[in-house]
């Protein structure tokens, strides 16, 4: 199988989205005069917030919901009487400038691009902050196409924002499709339920507990070179 289309995930696969995500929980936190080094408050935040993602992925809310949400909950367990609506919208501005790129994902999409591949992402997200994040970095002008669920109504593993990436790109040849991504749960399960192949970018080569088979697996992002390249010779 020679693949023509890699989708790409963003946070965790090609940007550290854990970095941008403490830089801007710092930021917001001091303006409220907390302390962005108390552990206490950054881990009951961190708890709120990975909920509410994971209920996003089941369909259970909605992002415009998630963004504010997470800071309501958040204000009532530290009991502050603070507008979560403005402290969401100050968060995403920050979030939004916050640009690292992993090493070696530019190099991998100078590769691709040079190699005749067609990049696009597919990422849960909020479009200000992904947009944002993206056109920041080196690797803005990889991508043919961004597909954000904040747009789509839809997120992964939701087969509805694969089909619109598919409407997206113009191409509905799902073999010539390889999904790359951090997660089992919705890059590669999403990946599995539209019937395109996966590819788990897992760097810190954790198990996997949950039954949801890759078709392939990496360690380091360049690895991907060798699955492309073995590809088009099986073809």
């Amino acid at each position: 199988m020679s693949y023509e289309w890699i989708l790409f995930d963003l946070d965790e696969t090609l940007f550290d989205f854990k970095m941008s995500e403490a830089r801007a929980l710092a930021y917001v936190l001091a303006s409220l005069n907390l302390d962005p080094e108390d552990a206490s408050i950054t881990d009951c935040y961190n708890r709120i917030n990975k909920g509410l993602w994971k209920e996003l992925e089941q369909g259970l809310i909605n992002s415009t919901e998630l963004k504010v949400e997470r800071f309501r909950r958040f204000f009532l367990e530290q009991k502050l009487n603070e507008d979560a609506q403005a402290v969401s919208d100050r968060y995403i501005q920050s979030l939004s400038e916050q640009s690292f790129v992993f090493e070696g994902a530019l190099e991998l999409c100078q590769y691709l691009k040079e190699n005749g591949y067609r990049i696009a992402a597919i990422t849960n997200g909020i479009k200000q902050v992904q947009f944002g994040r993206l056109n920041r970095s080196a690797l803005k002008d990889f991508f043919e196409a961004v597909i954000v669920s904040e747009d789509t109504g839809f997120q992964k593993p939701q087969t509805g924002i694969f089909e619109h990436a598919f409407a997206q790109i113009g191409s509905a040849d799902k073999e010539k499709m390889l999904m790359v991504g951090d997660s089992l749960t919705s890059d590669i399960q999403g990946g599995n339920n539209v019937g395109i192949n996966t590819c788990w970018y897992n760097p810190n080569r954790l198990p996997n507990p949950t039954g949801i088979v890759p078709t392939h697996e990496i360690h380091q992002l360049d690895e991907l070179k060798s699955i492309l390249t073995r590809s088009k010779v099986k073809a």
